[in-house]
């Protein structure tokens, strides 16, 4: 059920320049190659078309070297992906909470195999409602399809009422100056957030640029990406009719160098 302000004044006038979904930094063979090196699942490289992961790590700055951050990792479909991107003399943790940890063989020989494939990752539980990192550990973070879960909450799979913005405030602290934070979820309607995730697993991007905002983060960039004009926003995400097509939002927050 889980799945999912302040840069340079130069900086900002050079982001606006470009089209939209384009980054300064972007480097789509670079993500290209981490994306079609042999060796990942075939049931993730299906994923591939709808996600577009080398257009969208172009677009979100990721590089070379970079400590990293995969928050609601899920199968580590990012975890992977972005290990291959920033090569061995960088890092990924990939962020389960204990309530999504795989508890069945399957689930456990796919995060075995991963690691085996990627030295340079590291998997690493914590409470749904209390993520917590070092002061300053990461230069990238990424948030795939699951922000929202922030304001769900469900009896069944054991998750809490949690505090976004107490999430939020924690991942500034844990971003590196001037570091990243991409963010891509499934588009909702305005209106009462938490009824909405909760019927739809859905959430207004809105919302997510205020919530980033207030915690300190400047909105650096933002993609049309993934967008599909066709995708109904009233069916929930796992609905058959749309369930892999939704129309999802891409945002890049940076933390400002103070």
């Amino acid at each position: 059920m889980k799945r999912a302000i302040a840069l340079s004044l130069s900086l900002a006038v050079t982001a606006l320049a470009l089209p939209v979904g384009v980054s300064a930094r972007s480097n789509p063979s670079a993500t290209s190659a981490a994306v079609t090196a042999p060796g990942r699942p075939a049931e993730q490289i299906k994923l591939d078309a709808s996600r577009k992961p080398a257009e969208v790590l172009a677009f979100a700055g990721l590089k070379r070297g970079m400590k990293v951050a995969d928050i609601m990792a899920g199968a580590g479909y990012y975890t992977e992906i972005m290990a291959r991107a920033v090569g061995p003399k960088g890092r990924v943790t990939a962020f389960e909470p204990v309530q999504f940890m795989p508890t069945d063989d399957k689930g456990k020989a796919i995060w075995s195999s991963l690691i085996a494939r990627n030295p340079n990752v590291t998997q690493t539980a914590y409470p749904f409602d209390a993520f917590t990192a070092p002061a300053n550990s990461f230069d990238f973070t990424m948030l795939h399809l699951s922000y929202h879960d922030l304001y769900w909450e469900s009896a069944q799979f054991k998750v809490p009422r949690t505090d976004p913005a107490a999430f939020v405030a924690m991942l500034f602290k844990a971003t590196k100056p001037g570091g990243i934070v991409t963010v891509i979820d499934h588009v909702g309607a305005s209106g009462d957030t938490r009824a909405v995730v909760d019927k739809l697993h859905r959430i207004d991007p809105a919302v997510v640029k205020a919530d980033f905002l207030k915690a300190g983060f400047v909105l650096d960039g933002e993609s049309d990406l993934l967008k599909v004009a066709a995708d109904d926003h009233t069916k929930l995400v796992f609905d058959p009719a749309v369930r892999g097509n939704t129309d999802r939002f891409a945002f890049r927050f940076r933390k400002p160098k103070r």
